[in-house]
This record gives C-alpha cells, sequence and structure tokens, in this order.
C-alpha cells in the first residue's frame, strides 16, 4: 500500500504474523524499494537472531540484506544516522515494548519506519509490543503461511520442542506453521 506522503512525513510500518508468513522476505523487499528510489536506509536487526548470520537480515528462502544487529530498541534509536530516511527492523517481538518508542520517535523526526515481528507466541498469546506497534501503525500487514498439516492458511507458529522458554530462536527444526485447526498451543 502506498500513499502520496511527503519525504518529511514519518510513518510506521508493521508487518506480523506467524513463522514462515514472509515477513522478513516483504521487509527485504520494501527496502530494497526504499534503496532504488535512492532513499537513505538503515537496517536493524536483534542480536539474538544468528540463524543464518549476524550482519543480515536473511529470510526463509534465503533472501539477504546487510543489517546491524541490536542489542535493545535503544540501540537502534543511538545508532540511526540524522540523514537517514527509511529504517528497517526486524524480529521486533525480541525488542520488549520500549521498541514502540523507539518507532514513535523515529517516525515523529520524519523517517519511515518498516517494522516485521511475530504478532504471536507459541503458545497463541499475544506479542503486546507487537501489538502496540500495530495500533499506531500508519500501515499493517498482517502476512499468512500454510500449515504444515493440511495445507490451509496458517497464523499461528506451533513448536515442535518442549522448551518452555517464550523466546526460542529457531526455523524448521523447531517450528511449523499452523492453522487454527491444526495448533495445538500445549506442545
Amino acid at each position: 500500500m502506498f500513499f502520496n506522503v511527503s519525504s518529511s512525513s514519518g510513518w510506521i510500518e508493521v508487518v506480523c504474523g506467524s513463522m514462515f508468513s514472509g515477513k522478513t522476505q516483504e521487509l527485504i523487499r520494501r527496502l530494497r524499494l526504499a534503496n532504488i528510489a535512492r532513499q537513505k536506509v538503515q537496517v536493524f536487526n536483534s542480536h539474538l537472531d544468528v540463524r543464518y548470520g549476524k550482519e543480515h537480515l536473511v529470510s526463509h528462502d534465503k533472501s539477504m540484506l546487510p543489517s546491524r544487529p541490536a542489542r535493545t530498541a535503544r540501540d537502534v534509536l543511538k545508532e540511526t544516522d540524522h540523514d537517514t530516511q527509511v529504517v528497517g527492523i526486524d524480529e521486533a517481538h525480541f525488542f520488549g515494548e520500549e521498541i514502540v518508542e523507539v518507532c514513535q520517535k523515529l517516525a515523529n523526526s520524519g523517517k519511515r519506519v518498516i517494522v516485521a515481528g511475530l504478532d504471536q507466541d507459541y503458545r497463541g498469546e499475544p506479542f503486546v509490543n507487537m501489538a502496540k506497534l500495530m495500533a499506531v501503525a500508519e500501515s499493517v500487514t498482517k502476512n499468512l503461511a500454510i500449515c504444515m498439516v493440511c495445507g490451509n492458511p496458517a497464523h499461528f507458529s506451533q513448536r515442535l520442542t518442549d522448551s518452555a522458554k517464550r523466546i526460542e530462536v529457531g526455523s524448521g527444526d523447531k517450528y511449523e506453521a499452523r492453522c487454527r485447526k491444526c495448533f495445538k498451543p500445549e506442545k
């Protein structure tokens, strides 16, 4: 979705959904378009996500874009250059509620902020920071995956391991996309 927006007006775009729904792929696509438009882009990812590398956003289909690892949302704010026009943030659910304030400050300073992250955890419980980001964003895109059990549209992330930690970084070795019918939150 594109609007005729003044280059000095900031805004927030959120791309959310389950594991394997194409969130990072969509973030990379939007950031590449901004690069093609000769806009100054900075990209950040959580330091926790090292599945495919430390200094790149990498989608499950192996699309890549250089990024900076950040420990906290405040690090994103501190490391964003004054003349940056577009800020991309992946795995926003890893940053906690502070990410909402950081995205608001970046947008209020005139930057386009594109944020991607899970909207729910493996139990189907919303990530509060993502819910708040969706509430303050000008644009929200919710991606669906394909259920690995029945092939229907899926918006849940089924954990396949016994870990009780809310944040467990993984890929197809630890998660599957599931539809409402096939999702088993007790797993």
